[in-house]
């Protein structure tokens, strides 16, 4: 099955202040459009043409790097644009806002935690909401390796190669992360995600 880039579910403006339309003009229609090209070139002639994006990640991992990181990095932004949203942040739906205080103790620890993994990746990488053996976990990981390939499924991520908030925040990578949290998440999405991962 070859990758396709989608249209953004906002306008390119939707997002500001927090995320400008700079920002998502280079992020969606450059960064973006350039793993599905390579993915698509890549997966030509191998065993992982016609599978599922969820199995070309799991299954290209370890074994076929370049494959693997635009797979991954495709299949972390085909979720990443619809974890954010204007008027984002906001009110977590009820099973997932009680699931969230049963595993972190609060909503605050949860974010905490959440923007620490994020500051603390170092170099290019995610840091992400999973659930692992039926609890939330935060985790965070290198370049377009995402929770799939550990056993996990991802819930929501945060994308914290400079691409995604240079133009905006500079090297201020704490600033973006706490803005995505409180401004920019699509907490239904998630919600959403976290139902069928149950």
């Amino acid at each position: 099955m070859s990758f396709t880039l989608p249209d953004l579910p906002y306008s390119y403006d939707a997002l500001a202040p927090y995320m400008s339309r700079e920002t998502l003009e280079y992020h969606h229609d450059k960064h973006h459009l350039a793993y599905v090209n390579n993915g698509n070139n890549l997966l030509k002639g191998t065993e992982f043409e016609g599978k599922s994006l969820e199995e070309i990640v799991k299954g290209s991992f370890g074994k076929n790097a370049p494959l693997f990181n635009n797979a991954g990095q495709h299949y972390n932004h085909l979720h990443f644009w619809h974890w954010l949203k204007p008027n984002g942040g906001g009110a977590i739906p009820g099973e997932l806002e009680k699931k969230l205080v049963e595993d972190f103790g609060s909503l605050d620890k949860f974010k905490e935690e959440f923007v620490a993994a994020g500051v603390g990746q170092f170099g290019s990488g995610w840091a992400w909401l999973a659930v692992k053996d039926g609890k939330l976990v935060v985790t965070k990981t290198p370049n377009g390796e995402n929770p799939l390939v550990h056993g996990a499924t991802p819930i929501l991520g945060v994308d914290v190669w400079e691409h995604s908030y240079y133009i905006d925040y500079r090297n201020r990578r704490p600033d973006y992360l706490k803005a995505f949290v409180e401004h920019l998440v699509n907490w239904e999405y998630v919600a959403e995600l976290y139902s069928k991962a149950g």
